[in-house]
């Protein structure tokens, strides 16, 4: 299972909701990468997520994890992959030991004492029943099971939403120890691009259905820019050399996506480097000239 070069590999994936389509999406997520899945709430990363995982069939493409076809191979490649949701999806009268039994039977790599390390390193009691977990506690638990049968691919959907940097950081430290082996993968779906900043190899940015952006997190960074200028250098700006602008009173922010060759044609003017979270504003608001 190791020869794949590719933890995940999404080709062409289409299906047509009323008033929502995901629209011929393709990505891929590196072996021993964490792939950060961007986009506003309602951009598809959600609906993605659920082919992925086979709770919705699409109506075209291909997906293959860990170098097998999700289709044909679900139950083979489920052994071995995890998922962690917004909300636990545990009902609140089971407790942490209950879980242990449970997983126990659901996985022939189910591993006792990793779990322990977990509850007992995230501070977790054993015998309290879910119902009285804090959100932050219910993630840690989360993860502790996902993390505690050998998984080797971890699928993460808005996992880190309400909780409290505190422990968004913590969370963010056992993601990092995971990827030290490099056959482990994540795929991180969050709009809060301020997590996949520090943690991210690769991003990818979806907004209505579509792919805007795929690649390593660093030569997007690298790639955009913002121009900060004037209303009057702003007016010499040709359309097609930026993504969107914001205007104010005191002057224009212009994104553009190729930063050297922006200064190449605009010598004069400054270019700042930019964040994933303005690059989202801006191609967000891409079909509009200017936006305040």
């Amino acid at each position: 299972m190791s020869d794949y070069e590719n933890a995940i590999v999404i080709n062409g994936l289409t299906k047509k909701y009323d008033g929502f389509t995901l629209d011929n999406v393709s990505f891929s997520v590196p072996k021993g990468s964490i792939m950060g899945f961007i986009g506003q709430n309602g951009a598809g990363k959600t609906t993605t997520i659920k082919a992925l995982l086979n709770v919705i069939r699409p109506d075209s493409g291909t997906i293959e994890m860990l170098g097998m076809d999700n289709s044909t191979h679900e139950l083979e490649i489920k052994e071995h992959i995890a998922a962690v949701f917004d909300e636990i999806p545990f009902h609140e009268s089971f407790t942490a030991d209950m879980l242990s039994v449970m997983f126990g039977g659901m996985y022939s790599t189910w591993d006792e004492k990793t779990y322990n390390a977990y509850l007992e390193r995230f501070g977790l009691p054993r015998k309290k029943k879910l119902g009285k977990f804090s959100k932050g506690m219910k993630m840690k638990l989360q993860i502790a099971t996902a993390l505690s049968h050998g998984a080797r691919l971890l699928i993460m959907d808005e996992a880190t939403t309400g909780l409290d940097p505190v422990v968004r950081n913590e969370i963010l430290d056992i993601f990092r120890e995971y990827l030290q082996d490099d056959e482990n993968s994540i795929l991180m779906s969050s709009h809060i691009t301020s997590d996949l900043e520090k943690i991210a190899d690769c991003v990818t940015f979806i907004d209505k259905g579509k792919i805007l952006l795929t690649g390593y997190k660093d030569e997007i960074l690298d790639s955009h820019g913002v121009i900060k200028c004037t209303k009057d250098d702003f007016a010499k700006l040709a359309r097609e050399d930026y993504v969107s602008a914001r205007i104010n009173d005191f002057g224009a922010e212009a994104m553009v996506s190729d930063r050297a060759e922006a200064k190449r044609r605009y010598p004069g003017m400054m270019i700042e480097k930019t964040t994933l979270e303005e690059i989202m504003l801006f191609y967000v608001n891409r079909d509009k000239k200017e936006w305040a």
